[in-house]
């Protein structure tokens, strides 16, 4: 029997329907679309679909969107050095703050932003870092660190199964949940 599921999140930065129906309702949609400016009216469609599907839907670094459009929460990139991030606004009351980190140091100000989840990578080697963590490193960072880390970068067909030997509390995928859905993937 199975007793620990991952939780599993994807990064989209528009809406395609035929790429997000691909997905199973337990993966976790974040919205990142930087070269967009006025987003609101794909966030609407993602918004709609989500609640449909009822798959969590977090925005990339706009916290006042993401309250006004009553999503599940924010995430934090690692670009984002600002302490007090989220500290003037008042969160709804099941909204979560994730975000992402690439070393340690960068795990101590995700912590001070309020981040319930951290995606730390890269875990493993991919096309756009030759420098990944690996699963050595990602544990002896989670140790060390004590936050729910998720894995990120470079997760693939060939490498998936690797994942159990992380001790992280799920895994994200850019490209590759897009490109099959990660619905034929049986449990770890």
């Amino acid at each position: 029997m199975q007793d620990f599921l991952p939780k599993v999140f994807c990064y989209v930065d528009e809406f395609n329907l035929s790429d997000l129906s691909k997905l199973s309702k337990n993966i976790n949609i974040i919205y990142r679309n930087y070269t967009n400016i006025d987003h609101t009216d794909h966030l609407i469609k993602i918004k709609a679909f989500c609640k449909k599907s009822n798959n969590k839907l977090y925005l990339s670094n706009n916290i006042k969107m993401s309250i006004k459009l009553g999503l599940d929460g924010v995430y934090i990139p690692s670009l984002n050095k600002q302490i007090n991030y989220c500290g003037s606004f008042n969160l709804p009351k099941n909204f979560k703050i994730i975000g992402s980190a690439h070393n340690l140091k960068e795990i101590i100000i995700k912590s001070k932003q309020g981040c319930e989840e951290i995606f730390l990578s890269p875990i493993f080697k991919s096309k756009k870092s030759k420098k990944f963590l690996g699963i050595i490193k990602f544990n002896l960072i989670n140790i060390s660190s004590k936050k729910n880390l998720i894995a990120l970068g470079g997760i693939n067909q060939k490498n998936y199964k690797r994942i159990r030997l992380l001790k992280s509390k799920g895994f994200a995928s850019i490209s590759w949940a897009k490109k099959n859905g990660l619905r034929d993937l049986r449990p770890f």
